[in-house]
């Protein structure tokens, strides 16, 4: 019986160990998780999700509250259309959280950064133009395009020197987005090095409707496999969403994918972002506790635990601080439900927002947890300990396991002793 290990992702004459560890902000995919994916010869990813919070949390620096001194007039006004961002901080904080992480590389392995385009961040081109030409100059290794379909983002690097040595990947959820993607990036000349599919089992935010239920991955990587050969495009395919064993990797492989991209089962690494906290509640959750939902501002369904401190959530908005998800207007879909609720309720101190939520300030404070669909099957993975707690992996433990196991099988950790 095959193992992951059997196979081997190819750029051009290198090759690399098939997994891909996805890139979950705000900083939960940290540097620390990609330089283990990297040094066992894997691909790692960390994400520019709200890049100047992880800058001032990694480094000491003071660009949120130094934006909130700037935009404090404005925290009334329901109208955020003149909340920027300031470019040259964008730049600086990008090359500070890339620049670090490339230092540390080690082993044969690369690292990638996550680049969301709904991060329009009240200037949807101009920031994303900085945020990867900063990773560029900053010497990462690839960018991986991610939620949007991106039809214009290779134009705005196409001029960078590093345009063709940077690994540029895309992520769809069906093959009529990658058609889109390659019709309107065919101008620049540029293909992309790698397609990640991700399907209805992933975490986060989804690229299908509510009808998410009604698709499958497998049916979906071979229908973009198929045109693929139909159109002489050799270009590495790599499925995620719903991965949980290396024998769900192999099956992929053996059917023509290059590699797979893996995250939930990192969520509950030593190396992950997430506070002990919430990890632990990865490990609890149940299987009725994980709902796929409409509240984020982004207008993508995403999939989290029911249990969220920020559904329902009625904060403040944070835009003069955050503002990740402000369009070029300077609107927000929360700003909206925010303000409906406050009129109907204007002698309330608490209110409840169900419609939406407050994305940049949860995600910050980590009250947003989103998952993948197997996420209850996490507890499977360790051991529990006699006060209910478990026991946190190491992800060296998790990418190896991916890499060699068979039969369907997780392999758990050697026991530690309780803390």
């Amino acid at each position: 019986m095959k193992r992951v290990d059997d196979f081997r992702l190819k750029f051009g004459h290198k090759e690399f160990v098939p997994i891909m560890v996805g890139g979950m902000g705000v900083d939960i995919s940290t540097a620390e998780l990609a330089l283990v994916a990297a040094k066992l010869g894997g691909i790692g990813h960390i994400s520019d999700a709200m890049v100047p919070v992880v800058s001032d949390n990694r480094f000491d620096t003071k660009f949120v509250k130094d934006k909130m001194r700037e935009f404090k007039y404005n925290v009334a006004n329901t109208d955020k259309s003149m909340v920027k961002f300031n470019l040259d901080v964008l730049a600086d904080a990008t090359a500070r959280h890339v620049g670090a992480t490339m230092s540390a590389k080690r082993g044969d392995g690369l690292i990638f950064i996550n680049c969301m385009e709904k991060l329009t961040m009240n200037g949807p081109k101009e920031t994303l133009r900085v945020r990867m030409r900063s990773a560029m100059d900053a010497g990462i290794d690839g960018i991986t395009l991610a939620a949007g379909l991106h039809l214009g983002t290779f134009a705005l690097i196409e001029d960078h020197p590093r345009f063709h040595d940077v690994k540029l990947g895309i992520i769809v959820s069906s093959l009529r987005a990658l058609q889109l993607f390659l019709k309107k990036s065919a101008r620049t000349g540029r293909l992309p090095d790698y397609i990640t599919i991700e399907g209805p089992l992933a975490g986060g935010h989804l690229g299908f409707g509510m009808d998410w239920a009604e698709y499958d991955l497998m049916t979906i990587f071979k229908e973009i496999r198929d045109w693929m050969v139909t159109e002489n495009l050799n270009i590495p395919l790599i499925p995620a969403g719903g991965v949980f064993t290396g024998s769900d990797a192999v099956a992929f492989l053996e059917a023509g994918a290059s590699a797979l991209q893996v995250a939930t089962r990192f969520t509950v690494t030593k190396e992950c972002g997430l506070p002990e906290k919430v990890r632990q509640e990865y490990f609890w959750t149940s299987e009725d506790n994980i709902e796929v939902n409409q509240i984020s501002p982004t207008g993508y369904p995403m999939r989290m635990l029911k249990n969220s401190p920020a559904i329902g959530d009625g904060i403040r908005p944070n835009c003069e601080a955050f503002g990740y998800l402000l369009d070029a207007k300077g609107n927000c879909q929360y700003i909206d439900a925010y303000n409906a609720e406050v009129a109907l309720h204007p002698e309330a101190k608490k209110i409840r927002v169900m419609a939406k939520t407050c994305l940049c300030t949860q995600m910050r404070n980590f009250d947003c947890w989103t998952c993948g669909h197997n996420a209850y099957r996490l507890k499977d993975t360790s051991h529990r300990r006699p006060d209910g707690t478990y026991q946190l992996l190491t992800a060296e433990h998790v990418f190896k396991d991916y890499q060699f196991s068979t039969d369907g099988q997780v392999s758990l950790p050697a026991l530690e002793p309780a803390p």
